[in-house]
């Protein structure tokens, strides 16, 4: 009995030792792993990345690194900061990836979240003639360009059966694009929420994009998170990290709306009326790798670019999709 005593310690010991040992590995995995400096990019859009940094999560849970955060007025500002190394992740729409990746841009595609196609629109000014997209013909037409609003105005004019050549594009950033558009200076605005919100509150204008006035039946107005190719190979389990802080920080918003909105308020200098309108367009949002049907979607957009030749040569969404199951997590 005395022996049995001694071997089932014995192996108790045994057990508990290589526990330590793989959660000491586990340890020194995520430590080598751990990049020095973590810089991601952001727009005021990112509800749930500004989440994160309003509550500084990331800087408790990569401690060892130097999180640094850079916004940008719209996506394809800050996938050029990505492609030449002033960033390691960031989030845009549908469109840029297809205009980086077209140009020869070492990034990847991490994550995604699902579609949010209430989220943007082609906008009017309340007493415009406007009526329908067939009257853009000969129009002028604010847009940042490869932006998620450029492909927004690709869908509207096919749908409208008119031809690129058709109306002219005013390649804009937004602020610069909602001067213009307050001014009378282009006929109408393709632009994606919160600016689509805080120009709905305070110029009351109206929609010409089909179904429930919005970016429905035109486009899924996808989000994406990308990292640049080296920071994903190096540091893949850092990137599931971002994808997993992600998705809870979504989970705080649903279950924290009141406080999620001050919080986005109180960084973005929006108003808190703003904030609630743009989140109210906003499904729930957990963050994932690419599914092939999303992928499938994201192709649709780059093959559209390509037919029309607003981007230099065809592209492969897939060639760039990042995948996960290859990461030492």
């Amino acid at each position: 009995m005395a022996v049995n005593r001694i071997d089932a310690r014995r192996r108790l010991v045994l057990q508990f030792g290589a526990l330590v040992g793989v959660l000491g590995a586990a340890s020194l995995a995520r430590a080598a792993d751990a990049p020095s400096q973590l810089r991601i990019g952001f727009q005021k859009s990112a509800v749930n990345l500004v989440v994160l940094k309003q509550q500084g999560v990331l800087e408790k849970r990569f401690a060892a690194s130097k999180v640094s955060w850079i916004e940008f007025p719209a996506g394809p500002q800050l996938l050029e900061a990505l492609a030449v190394g002033s960033l390691d992740f960031g989030l845009t729409g549908d469109s840029p990836p297809v205009f980086a990746q077209a140009a020869g841009k070492e990034l990847v595609y991490v994550g995604a979240e699902p579609p949010k196609p209430r989220s943007s629109a082609i906008l009017v000014k309340q007493d415009s003639p406007l009526r329908t997209l067939a009257d853009l013909k000969g129009r002028k037409v604010a847009l940042q360009k490869g932006s998620s609003a450029h492909y927004l105005t690709v869908r509207a004019i096919d749908k409208a059966g008119l031809q690129w050549s058709d109306f002219t594009p005013i390649y804009l950033a937004p602020a610069d694009a909602r001067a213009a558009f307050e001014k009378g200076a282009v006929d109408a605005w393709a632009i994606w929420d919160p600016y689509y919100a805080a120009t709905e509150l305070d110029l009351k204008p109206r929609s010409l994009t089909a179904v429930g006035s919005d970016g429905n039946g035109l486009s899924s107005n996808n989000s994406f998170y990308l990292a640049s190719r080296s920071f994903a190979q190096a540091h893949p389990a850092v990137v599931s990290a971002l994808l997993d802080e992600l998705t809870r920080a979504d989970a705080y918003v649903w279950a924290n709306r009141k406080e999620s909105a001050q919080l986005i308020a109180d960084f973005s200098g929006l108003s808190l009326a703003t904030v609630h309108l743009f989140i109210s367009r906003r499904p729930n949002a957990p963050t994932a790798p690419l599914t092939p049907a999303i992928v499938a979607d994201q192709q649709r957009v780059a093959d559209a670019f390509a037919r029309l030749g607003l981007i230099p040569k065809s592209v492969k969404v897939a060639d760039i999709v990042w995948h996960p199951s290859k990461a030492i997590l």
